[in-house]
């Protein structure tokens, strides 16, 4: 598996996306796009058990006293999730991406810096960025942002349709974004052992169900305010196969 290839896959999605909004984005009907939406929250479901299967993975298992791979990743995510609430990680995510439609394009003069602005905080400030691309890095596979890239290309399509090639541009910052993570998620690989990982990816298959849920609309999980809990699983998994 190519460590970053889920990455260049999805900006060549938005491009792609982009091109074909501009040419014939205004003939797909709203009501085509939500049902494809849905249909890849079906899909992320799908996705998600995968990744919490690991919870019964056997070096995960050994590895922790018994009962433990559940309690470790409970803690990850209450634990986080007060952390992220803390931190106002949704919040601030909200005002960071009002911050910058003001400072480019207050007024929305510009169709193109208002379709880069609008569609590059789309695309960059969501879980699933940051998710599949630490899981790109860590050698895991690249479904998650495969199943970014068909969602990031159908949006790329209704906003090219409105906003022109600004969407197309917004491909760089998202490059940029994602294989910084993908970096991060290589570091991650080559040093932490099997069950650290194992961790990570089971509690980050919880966050993607929060995704599907989003993606069906059954309920608008804040997702960006569980993100610390991918980080303090390994720790917990650590400090329960070291002192427990």
């Amino acid at each position: 598996m190519i460590r970053g290839l889920g990455t260049a896959i999805n900006v060549t999605s938005i491009v792609t996306g982009a091109g074909i909004g501009v040419i014939a984005g205004s003939k797909f009907k709203e009501s085509t796009r939500e049902l494809v939406t849905s249909t890849l929250g079906f899909v992320t479901l799908l996705a998600a058990a995968d990744a919490i299967k690991s919870l019964w993975d056997k070096k995960f298992i050994t590895a922790l006293p018994a009962g433990w791979t559940f309690l470790v990743v409970l803690a990850a995510l209450l634990v986080g999730t007060l952390l992220g609430l803390a931190l106002g990680i949704e919040p601030f995510l909200e005002r960071f991406g009002r911050s910058l439609k003001n400072r480019f394009d207050r007024h929305g003069e510009s169709p193109f810096v208002e379709g880069f602005v609008a569609s590059s905080l789309l695309f960059v400030i969501g879980p699933m960025a940051i998710l599949g691309s630490i899981s790109d890095g860590m050698g895991a596979g690249n479904q998650q942002l495969v199943l970014k890239s068909i969602l990031d290309g159908i949006t790329s399509i209704a906003f090219a349709a409105s906003f022109g090639w600004g969407v197309a541009a917004s491909a760089i910052p998202v490059g940029i974004y994602q294989f910084a993570w993908t970096g991060v998620g290589a570091i991650l690989g080559s040093v932490l052992p099997d069950y650290q990982i194992l961790a990570m990816t089971t509690t980050g298959g919880i966050l993607l169900l929060g995704i599907s849920f989003r993606l069906i609309k059954i309920r608008e999980v804040p997702v960006a305010t569980m993100l610390p809990a991918i980080f303090l699983a390994p720790l917990f998994a650590g400090l329960a196969h070291q002192f427990l």
